[in-house]
């Protein structure tokens, strides 16, 4: 079905895994038209509750976009190669509501960088190694960088990140909060769905709401509280809230419906 990436579906878990090791799993349109698919494929199915994206393989997690497909485009040619992938995959993925989490299995540089912080949050091999190397090349990150960067690690991090175009290590990403906890290659897919499997415990209705309230105190000219308020009054109407305030009460294990 898919030429640059391999999906497999377990446990509620689907995981997505970019598979171009020889381009160290570089982003090239074919691959972000591919993303596009099996995101909305996991984010249509009822029993996907949790998306791992990762990297084939133990060098990288993606490397960067492909150049050499942009390396001639017009002023005009580059501002619709960023608009496009943003809507395709990066804000797409921001904005699913089934959960993200990236498991940054190696380099995760410029667009892959941006993907991993597209993602819900964020977990790290020891091995990996993150940076956003756009200026070196004359161009700015264009896949939501200088946005979802800043809102992670702060103005003046992320103004020092992408200024010297250097890359930071699994350490430091995980001291100034880019990723929540590193681990052992080895170990990455399997703590990613440890935490995959806590989630999936929770209303899954719920967990999309928070997602939606969460990310509107990010947009321009939106009110977070008021989406949190809309989203709040909203879970009432569900199954999953008869379910777990009754469990609750109960005091049984609650078994949503995801309804």
């Amino acid at each position: 079905m898919y030429t640059n990436i391999l999906t497999a579906q377990n446990n509620g878990i689907t995981r997505i895994t970019i598979n171009r090791p020889s381009k160290l799993n570089a982003l090239n349109k074919d691959t972000i038209q591919e993303l596009h698919a099996a995101f909305r494929v996991a984010e249509l199915d009822t029993d996907t509750k949790v998306i791992i994206i990762t990297g084939s393989g133990e060098k990288a997690f993606v490397a960067g976009a492909d150049i050499s497909e942009f390396a001639h485009f017009s002023v005009g040619e580059g501002g619709k190669l960023a608009a496009k992938g943003q809507e395709l995959l990066f804000d797409f993925v921001a904005n699913l509501t089934t959960p993200v989490i990236a498991a940054v299995n190696g380099f995760a540089l410029g667009g892959g960088l941006e993907l991993a912080m597209a993602a819900h949050f964020r977990i790290a091999s020891d091995t990996a190694k993150m940076g956003l190397p756009e200026v070196s090349l004359g161009v700015i990150p264009g896949y939501g960088g200088t946005q979802r960067l800043p809102q992670l690690v702060g103005k003046g991090r992320a103004m020092e990140m992408i200024m010297t175009a250097g890359m930071i290590d699994a350490q430091q990403a995980l001291q100034y909060g880019l990723v929540n906890h590193i681990t052992t290659p080895e170990e990455l897919l399997a703590l990613a769905e440890k935490l995959g499997s806590k989630i999936m415990r929770n209303s899954s209705v719920a967990i999309g709401a928070a997602i939606k309230a969460i990310n509107a105190g990010y947009e321009d000219g939106v009110n977070g509280y008021n989406v949190e308020i809309e989203q709040f009054g909203n879970c009432f109407g569900t199954e999953d809230f008869k379910e777990g305030t009754s469990a609750f009460l109960e005091k049984r294990k609650a078994d949503f419906p995801g309804k």
